[in-house]
Parts: C-alpha cells; structure tokens; sequence
C-alpha cells in the first residue's frame, strides 16, 4: 500500500507532458529527444553494393556501345534475360494443376530437395539413405543454413577457410552466424591461373579438422577450377588431416554444360567417405533467379544420424523464415522429376554453357588477331559465368571511363554479358587499355 501511494505522488508531481516522458524513457532515449534528434541518427550510413553501383553507372551512361559485364545473371545473345522453355512448360503445368498456396514444411517442398540431391550427388549414390535434405531460399539461404548448422553443432574451431578470391558474399554469411573466415591460397595472378600448391600447402598448414570451404565447380569470381585428378589429390589430403569440405555448387550443369561432370568434385568426396556439407542453388542452371529456390544437406554417418541432422536443421530454419517459398520449388521438381522434360531442361543447360564457351573463344581470337601482346588462353581455360581478365584496377577504370565496358575493379567478367554484337568493342577496350 505504501508503495501505491508513493509511485502515485510521484506521477502526479510531474505535472508536464514532457516531464512524464523523461519519467517513462531510458536515460539515453530522453536525450536524444530533447535535442530533437530521431532515434535513429546513430546509425552509420553503409557502404553502396559493389556490382548495383555498377549497374546504376551503366544505366547513367548514354554511350549506345556501352556494356555491362558487372551482373551475375545468364542474358541470351540479344544481352536479354532469357527464361527457359522448359521452365515455360512447367509453369503451363503448374497452372493447369491449379494448386493451392498453402505453406510448405520448414524443410520445403518434398519433391524437389529429394530429386535435386539426386542431381548432386548422383541417382545412384549410396549416400542418398543417409543425407539430412532442406530446401533453402536458394544458394545463399543454404550457406546461411549451413553456416548456422556449423556454428551450432561442428565440434572443431569457428572458422571456415576460403579461397583467395571467392565469392564476395561467403564471408558475410558466415561471419554473421559467428564463425570467422580465414583465406587459403587458390588464384595465381601471375599465371592467371590456380595456385595449386599453395593451395596444398595451406590445407597442410590448416588444424586439423578444420573446415573448407569449395567451389563445387565454376569458381566464382575467377572461373579457374581444379582438374579432376588435383580434385582426387585435394580429397586425399582432406583426409589424412580430417578437414570437412563445405560444397558450394551454384553452377551445375552450367559450367561444363554437363550436370555429372560438374558434380565430379562432390560425388568423389562423398565416396571416399567425406561427410560433405552441400549446398546447391537453382538460380543460375534453370534461370530462376528471383524464385531462390536452393537446397542444404549434409552426409551423415547413417540414416539415424541424417534424421538428428535433420532436426537440427529444422531447429534452425524455423525461427530464421520458417518456411521457404513453393512456387521456385514447384517449377524446379517438375522438371527434375519428369522424365521427357528434365531431358529438355539438360539440353537447354547445355546450351546456355555452350554460348559462354563461345563468347570466351570468341574474345580470345579477336584479343590475338588485333595482335595483343598477352598471353589470352586464361579467357578459355577458365569455365563458367565469369572469368578474370588479368586487368588491374587502374585498366579498369581506364576501360570503364573511356569505353564505357563496366565490370568489377579487380578485372572480372560476367561472359554472360558478352554477345556476338559487343565482342568487337570488347576485345579493341581491352586491346586499347593492355596491349
């Protein structure tokens, strides 16, 4: 009672509006208040995206031969955005089932993670009975899953270590789940090439049981991946040190323009015995970029052991989005899982590789006839979406102001983005920036 009275001859003395909101706010909150600040100004302005600052400077220039090169999407030779027939086709289908629209499971779809793992790591494989399987929202919400499964449940040190370059996204995913990236060898500048014993010798120097992060295949950003027996090396010394490797795959299919040989570096692991974290991504090899329809999954020991990861999976995802979005998944397991249009979808993958390839030897010759004093075979050595130029970032700049051919600073290329009617212009920037 005593306590009542007194709360309630305090309120009544402060008579003022202003004076019961300095009761009822922190300290910190009234201070900003009173000098008319937002509660907000304390918060730093970012820094702007290094590919949309240059593609708003793309769309501001008025050059008519103006190319940009900076976005990671597939265009057609038209430089359009191109969408698969078959993903037409499945669409057609969809609408015609008219479904509902209901939520899916935390873990997705089921149709479609159960027939991409069977995409990844082979319609055969043995590892099948024991994976943990999640669909994801697309590549990047996989490596947040995964990043997260790690952080939570991998008993060795809070660190993944990555190629030097890679993907520029990698390190933020990670580092917001509380694990620490730790670059290892992997890009010979002066060859324009992997540095593959520096590669091993850093595997070599890493703690045991560490994590390691890899390209799957079309190594983003440099387009340079490891021969098939440097992968079989690269597995033995995983093993004789106990390292995990973490898969990323975002390109299957797209790289080589063949589905199983892109997944050569997975499958191998997996059947030396390597419980492989994977994470796989739809947006590049079926065009369905804004639908972020991904998949997450881990190799367990045992289908006991699959089925605690899984959980554990699910744990996760809950609270993070609770349910990934159907209609991506939708598409990509009816093309997976018809027999007649998965077919189709393979021979339209192929395709789209196949113009990249083009577009690379295309580049190489016109370097070589305007009779460029470099060494060009990097541009087809390379494989996938993107390559690196060798250009350092004052050509860059250099190309960019008098050309108007934008890219990123450190010299590489979407090969999407080159076409049969900008190449010339490409190959005379570059010739007129490097010699």
């Amino acid at each position: 009672m005593g306590i009542h009275h007194h709360t309630v001859t305090m309120l009544s003395a402060l008579r003022t509006t202003a004076a019961r909101r300095a009761f009822l706010r922190p300290a910190a909150v009234t201070a900003v208040a009173s000098r008319g600040l937002s509660i907000w100004s304390n918060v730093p302005q970012g820094p702007p995206d290094a590919i949309l600052g240059i593609t708003e400077a793309f769309k501001a220039d008025s050059n008519p031969k103006k190319i940009n090169l900076g976005v990671g999407a597939y265009r057609d030779d038209a430089g359009k955005p191109y969408v698969l027939p078959s993903v037409v086709q499945a669409e057609e289908r969809l609408l015609s089932k008219a479904l509902n629209k209901e939520y899916a499971g935390i873990t997705g779809v089921p149709e479609f993670p159960k027939a991409a793992v069977k995409l990844a790591y082979g319609a055969n494989s043995p590892a099948l009975d024991r994976l943990a399987i999640t669909q994801t929202i697309s590549g990047t919400g996989a490596l947040r899953v995964g990043a997260e499964f790690l952080q939570r449940w991998y008993s060795g040190e809070k660190k993944i270590r990555v190629p030097s370059p890679t993907w520029a996204n990698h390190k933020a995913i990670f580092k917001d789940a509380g694990i620490t990236s730790v670059d290892y060898r992997y890009y010979n500048k002066e060859t324009i090439g992997l540095d593959f014993d520096g590669l091993v010798e850093d595997l070599k120097n890493t703690p045991p049981g560490s994590t390691i992060l890899l390209h799957a295949c079309a190594h983003n950003p440099t387009g340079v991946d490891p021969s098939q027996d440097q992968w079989r090396e690269l597995s033995k010394v995983f093993k004789e040190l106990g390292h995990v490797p973490f898969f990323d795959m975002a390109y299957q299919g797209f790289a080589s323009g063949d589905a199983d040989r892109d997944a050569f570096a997975v499958r191998h692991f997996v059947e030396e015995g390597h419980k492989v974290p994977l994470c796989q991504s739809f947006a590049k090899n079926m065009g369905l970029y804004g639908e972020r329809a991904g998949v997450f999954s881990v190799v367990g020991a045992d289908a006991e052991e699959a089925k605690r990861i899984e959980s554990q999976l699910k744990i996760i995802i809950r609270p993070m989005y609770s349910n990934p979005p159907i209609h991506g998944a939708r598409l990509a397991a009816e093309i997976l899982n018809d027999e007649k249009l998965y077919k189709q979808w393979l021979g339209e993958v192929k395709e789209m590789a196949d113009r990249i390839i083009t577009m690379r030897t295309l580049l190489r010759g016109k370097l070589e006839k305007l009779g460029s004093k470099h060494d060009w075979s990097h541009i087809t050595n390379q494989i996938g979406m993107f390559a690196y130029t060798g250009l350092t970032p004052e050509e860059v700049a250099k190309i960019t102001k008098d050309h108007s051919v934008y890219l990123t600073k450190d010299g590489r290329v979407s090969v999407a983005g080159i076409t049969s009617s900008n190449v010339d212009h490409l190959a005379q920037a570059i010739f007129a920036v490097k010699g």
